[in-house]
């Protein structure tokens, strides 16, 4: 797999940097619309910039600290961030920070906020993906060419997914498509008016977090901590955190009924 989409002289552009940045620019128009209907561009469009930066260096910080060793001996191979290396839970992690410091400084919700950024964000994590692909990387188990015959998947992925010898599940499209069936999901509670504050996101919460915990068991380049697959035990929070969350806005909803 060609990682370069093309070379200018000395510089390099990579598939994966090219469509990081196109998942980052998805991800900011459909916030910047969304927070237009609700009366909150200004405070939204101020916000990107701080949750970009702080979800970037938080998915290179989570993925680098599991994986120490590659870096240890070469600690500024640490920055080049364009050869691959981040985590999408750290990216969250990173970029709630940065929302909840700027919710709780300007005494906006937090989870109208986030309402707003979540259908952006799952789609831009549909597109991310593709820039595995061409890393070839975040790919699962073994299988065999009959098994992704099967799948009717277009021959340059199985041809993608033939790596060091043999072929394997292709979870980054796995992820890819259960994020895109994701976005649509959400897209269409927002747009219901029954739905209050913070259903968006729990339910991103839920829908994201048992996907990734299910494509999780079958890669293998997870990130552990002792025998836990990392990104499994962050997805079982998410969950929880987002089962919790709705069964509260329905008791609430409930109790004013």
């Amino acid at each position: 797999m060609n990682r370069a989409l093309f070379t200018i002289g000395k510089i390099t552009i990579y598939y994966y940097s090219v469509i990081i940045l196109l998942a980052i620019l998805t991800a900011i128009f459909i916030s910047t619309r969304r927070a237009k209907k609700e009366g909150m561009s200004s405070f939204v469009e101020d916000l990107i910039f701080s949750t970009i930066i702080f979800g970037i260096i938080g998915a290179r910080l989570y993925y680098v600290i599991f994986n120490f060793s590659l870096y240890k001996d070469d600690l500024l191979s640490i920055l080049k961030i364009w050869e691959g290396g981040i985590a999408i839970y750290g990216a969250i992690i990173g970029g709630l920070i940065a929302i909840i410091y700027k919710c709780k400084k300007t005494e906006n919700s937090i989870l109208t906020t986030t309402d707003i950024i979540v259908p952006g964000l799952i789609l831009a994590q549909a597109i991310g993906r593709w820039g595995n692909f061409f890393n070839s990387e975040a790919y699962g188990k073994s299988v065999s060419l009959a098994f992704l015959q099967k799948l009717h998947l277009p021959y340059f992925i199985i041809d993608g997914m033939y790596i060091n010898g043999s072929y394997h599940h292709p979870t980054f499209l796995y992820e890819s498509l259960w994020c895109l069936i994701g976005f649509i999901i959400l897209m269409i509670i927002s747009k219901s008016k029954k739905n209050k504050k913070g259903v968006v996101t729990y339910t991103y919460f839920i829908w994201y977090g048992i996907g990734r915990y299910l494509i999780e068991g079958l890669r293998t380049d997870s990130l552990y901590l002792g025998s836990i697959r990392i990104s499994q035990l962050v997805s079982i929070i998410l969950i929880i955190i987002g089962i919790i969350g709705l069964i509260l806005k329905k008791m609430n909803k409930n109790k004013k009924d």
